[in-house]
């Protein structure tokens, strides 16, 4: 069997933001709702869309809000987002431009899902100067499906913009649970957590991924343990 695409989380997982975008939400939902603390942000909201982070994290603390309020919090986010984004330094993950280079001359296809939405993403995108065709084959996110995280769609997305029918040969790599959800739901030949993120080994082990790496550019040692010998 042959891993012909990569699809890869963004924040946490491909690129450190500093956790810029949970800290901003949790700062949002305080504001509300006092005794939500970051680590209920991390916990319940980590890898979704960040409206439904946002219903997420509520509801695990049992905190009823009328949809006027969590759209308020939504709102919120969002302006702050982008004024902390406007000075915010992006770096990549370190050996993932490493990692990404080497998949690609080996024609393994190169995805970037998020949880974000198109134009987080590509914000993200430009501080890291980063091309489509140059260091990834294509970004989804967020905003080009209508059901996501842990729903398979974005995978199912990027698939379909490569003409692969078979999620056996798609590889999901993320930092969360919900990123080894999706991929598991896709059907994905492996889910591979990564512990430079939002979820520590032991919280992604909880979802049962294929492998816990610490340093992502083992997954090509994934990879390439699938290539015949002979």
């Amino acid at each position: 069997m042959k891993a012909k695409m990569v699809v890869f989380d963004m924040a946490g997982t491909t690129v450190d933001e500093g956790n810029v975008v949970y800290r901003t939400l949790h700062k949002a939902i305080e504001k509300v709702a006092p005794s939500i603390r970051f680590e209920d942000v991390l916990k319940s909201g980590a890898g979704k869309e960040k409206l439904q982070a946002i219903r997420d994290t509520l509801l695990d603390k049992a905190i009823v809000l009328g949809e006027e309020e969590i759209q308020s919090i939504f709102s919120d986010f969002q302006s702050s987002l982008k004024e902390a984004y406007r000075l915010l330094e992006v770096i990549p993950t370190p050996n993932t431009e490493k990692l990404v280079e080497e998949l690609r001359a080996m024609e393994v296809i190169v995805v970037l899902n998020t949880g974000y939405d198109r134009a987080t993403a590509q914000s993200l995108l430009e501080k890291l100067k980063w091309k489509q065709g140059i260091h990834f084959d294509a970004l989804v996110t967020a905003s080009d499906v209508s059901k996501n995280r842990p729903k398979p769609d974005m995978i199912f997305y990027a698939m379909d913009q490569f003409s692969i029918q078979d999620a056996f040969t798609v590889i999901k790599v993320g930092d969360s649970t919900v990123d080894i959800e999706e991929g598991k739901n896709a059907g994905c030949l492996f889910t591979i957590g990564v512990t430079t993120g939002a979820h520590s080994r032991a919280e992604l082990l909880t979802a049962n991924p294929d492998f816990v790496l610490d340093d992502i550019y083992d997954v090509k040692s994934v990879i390439l343990s699938l290539e015949p010998t002979s």
